[in-house]
């Protein structure tokens, strides 16, 4: 660390000397880490860059189209790049899917009927998904109130799938048509999902039911490893633009990749029944989900990279941490148990400080669409919400556990980190 960013640190952003230190030190171990998922990171780039090769894109393609949205090649040429990215027959992507929950029930709703069952086989799904499926809430519209059942199996204590019972029930219960895997932890306290976990499990469910349909939410795990859930047999994943496949570059958006009658079945629900793909204007931000498309798979590896410091950082501070910084990931997102109400919300205001927007914000809980919990949420971001810029939240309930993702650029993930550690430690005093 050069003397006059040191000097910074501490005079600006108030970072003393021990902190300093831990840094030194969490950056030391860290290294073959670091160094590991470069190599990830490069054959991402290839990939993207030889998708967008052989679609032959060209600024003909930076589309602003308007109304219906009829014939928008810059449209439909970034849903092809997609699928060749992703190893899949067809995909939505639009700026009109406003996350990733959104994308997740377009896929739900367009390909579940009533009486179908939703079988969830990586435990209780994230919190925005209860009232989709009709576990939370009443009267919105739920896949219960539409006759779709729903069930349910908990990971093994080792928080991998439990694919003797997946197997048994799906087997036993004819009417499940879709098996739901939730490959981030989301709000919870365990890894992740590898691909390779994905890969088990989904080819002990074909080889029971090839009828049924392996979904896959993909939030927070593009671009982390050389494969993606459809390389391993998933049938349709979700995901968000907002998230690493944006690049931080896309504004808004969400994108669904898989088999093409599934994806057929959810473009329905996008717009709909008879309309599908066809329609959906893109209002001039073609170019930016391109452009963050092509950027994504070093952004992805910036945020993870913080996420593997923020682990060691905060465990040699004496936190419990999940995952370890030398843990095997699949996901960007790093949890840190604080065990105190105080603590998790000292660490995300100190985050909000260390974001380049509204920095001087305090951010506060807060009654959040979608979720139960009062939820503390700093995101400093250049788009709103945008979690692969750094953020931290974290539901306000026992045992306290923030969830820290994002970072465009690593260097400024250390400094964000840094400064939620101290504010931590500077209002314990």
């Amino acid at each position: 660390m050069l003397k006059q960013t040191e000097m910074e640190l501490k005079n600006y952003f108030n970072i003393d000397d021990k902190i300093l230190e831990l840094s030194q030190e969490a950056l030391n171990d860290i290294k073959p880490e670091l160094d590991e998922v470069d190599k990830i990171k490069e054959y991402n780039q290839m990939k993207v860059l030889k998708a967008m090769q052989e679609e032959r894109l060209s600024d003909s393609h930076f589309t602003n189209s308007t109304g219906y949205g009829y014939g928008d090649i810059g449209r439909d040429t970034l849903e092809r790049v997609y699928a060749r990215i992703f190893n899949a027959e067809d995909a939505i992507v639009r700026p009109h899917i406003v996350s990733g929950t959104h994308a997740i029930a377009i896929a739900l709703f367009g390909n579940l009927r009533p009486n179908d069952t939703l079988l969830a086989i990586t435990g209780r799904p994230y919190d925005t998904l209860l009232q989709i499926i009709g576990i939370e809430g009443e009267n919105n519209g739920s896949l219960k109130e539409y006759g779709v059942n729903y069930k349910e199996i908990s990971l093994k204590d080792n928080g991998e799938i439990n694919i003797d019972e997946v197997c048994h029930t799906i087997k036993e219960d004819k009417s499940i048509k879709m098996v739901e895997i939730q490959r981030s932890t989301g709000y919870g306290w365990r890894p992740a999902l590898t691909i390779d976990n994905i890969k088990k499990a989904i080819d002990a469910i074909k080889a029971v039911r090839s009828d049924v349909i392996c979904f896959v939410d993909n939030c927070y795990g593009e671009f982390l490893d050389i494969y993606e859930p459809t390389d391993v047999g998933a049938d349709l994943i979700a995901g968000s633009l907002i998230k690493n496949i944006g690049g931080g570059i896309a504004p808004a958006g969400g994108y669904i990749v898989g088999k093409k009658k599934y994806v057929e079945q959810a473009s329905y629900r996008l717009t709909a029944p008879g309309l599908g793909k066809e329609c959906g204007a893109t209002f001039g931000v073609v170019r930016l989900m391109f452009q963050g498309l092509f950027i994504a798979p070093h952004v992805a590896i910036e945020a993870l990279k913080t996420s593997i410091f923020c682990s060691r950082l905060m465990e040699l501070a004496g936190y419990e941490v999940s995952p370890k910084y030398d843990d095997k990931r699949s996901d960007i997102i790093q949890a840190i148990k604080f065990n105190n109400p105080n603590d998790l919300i000292s660490f995300c205001k100190g985050i909000q400080k260390g974001s380049p927007v509204d920095s001087f914000v305090e951010c506060e809980p807060w009654d959040m669409p979608g979720y139960t919990d009062k939820i503390i949420m700093a995101a400093g971001a250049f788009i709103q919400g945008s979690s692969i810029e750094l953020s931290a939240d974290a539901p306000i309930r026992p045992p306290y556990i923030a969830y820290l993702q994002g970072g465009l650029t690593f260097e400024h993930g250390k400094i964000g980190v840094l400064v939620g550690l101290s504010n931590v430690l500077k209002n314990k005093k």
